[in-house]
């Protein structure tokens, strides 16, 4: 795959992090389309994730400084730690351990086993539906000053299942979030904030990963990687630029408006890829 590879799967991962649609199982899917139908892999996923991320930053950068100022006084006995904002930094960390811990412990298979299309499609389809349930029966009244541990540690767990491309990190947390009765915007803005560690977390482990152990393009002795360093950081920088515009669409949609477009399109896209997969078009 070449630089314009990189570029439509920079804008791809922009597009689809903060929908409900997984952004890795469009990846994934657009990678093995284009070009020699190579898996763009599970490196290149996590670094231009970071692209995405620094979208979440700016776009909630007042809340975030606001947040870790509060629960750094409240370390020291500046202010109460049962201050809201301060309260938010430890929901923020007690929510992302549930993925690290299951980030490390199954690092070979979501690299490898749990990147098979057909699974990609089973999740798009099942995840889709307990989207639309939640959607339909949840309470929506709940807020995020209403958000205990125990809940926290639940969004933990639903963020977690996105390591499986075709789950969606945004879709799983929000949907957990919606059936714990969590207003729809409530629990798609705690999801984005839970999302900051763990994107952080694994996108610089993977660059470090590809700056100890590179094995590029052409390489002997190895399994390449699709795309180069230079490739690798054009996607993740248009990434940022279409994540950025993408997110403020999607607040201010998900204000007014139900989630069964993204549903209904998750479904079909699973059905599709059932189809090509079938058919020989992709191979799993």
């Amino acid at each position: 795959m070449d630089l314009l590879n990189a570029i439509i799967l920079g804008f791809v991962q922009g597009l689809t992090e903060f929908l409900p649609i997984s952004s890795s199982a469009h990846v994934l899917i657009v990678g093995r389309l284009l070009g020699t139908g190579d898996d763009p892999g599970a490196r290149f996923t996590a670094i231009t994730q970071i692209g995405t991320e620094l979208a979440v930053v700016l776009f909630f950068w007042r809340d975030i400084v606001r947040i870790i100022g509060s629960w750094a006084k409240s370390l020291v006995g500046k202010i109460p730690r049962n201050d809201p904002d301060a309260r938010m930094g430890w929901l923020i960390i007690i929510g992302s351990l549930p993925i690290i811990i299951l980030g490390l412990l199954f690092k070979d298979q979501i690299e490898t086993t749990l990147r098979n299309l057909w699974i990609t499609a089973a999740m798009l389809i099942v995840f889709g539906i307990l989207l639309g349930i939640a959607d339909m029966v949840g309470a929506k009244k709940r807020r995020l000053k209403n958000l205990t541990y125990g809940h926290g540690v639940v969004f933990g767990v639903a963020q977690s299942l996105a390591l499986i491309p075709g789950v969606s990190r945004s879709g799983g947390t929000i949907t957990a979030g919606l059936f714990l009765g969590y207003e729809r915007r409530a629990a798609a803005r705690y999801a984005f904030l839970l999302a900051i560690p763990a994107v952080f977390g694994s996108g610089l482990y993977q660059v470090y990963n590809a700056i100890k152990d590179p094995c590029l393009p052409g390489a002997t002795g190895c399994v390449p990687e699709v795309f180069g360093p230079f490739e690798t950081l054009v996607a993740t920088v248009i990434a940022f630029v279409v994540g950025l515009a993408v997110i403020a669409f999607f607040m201010s949609y998900i204000s007014k408006r139900s989630f069964l477009p993204f549903v209904i399109y998750r479904i079909l896209l699973g059905i599709a890829l059932i189809v090509m997969l079938s058919t020989g078009l992709l191979k799993a």
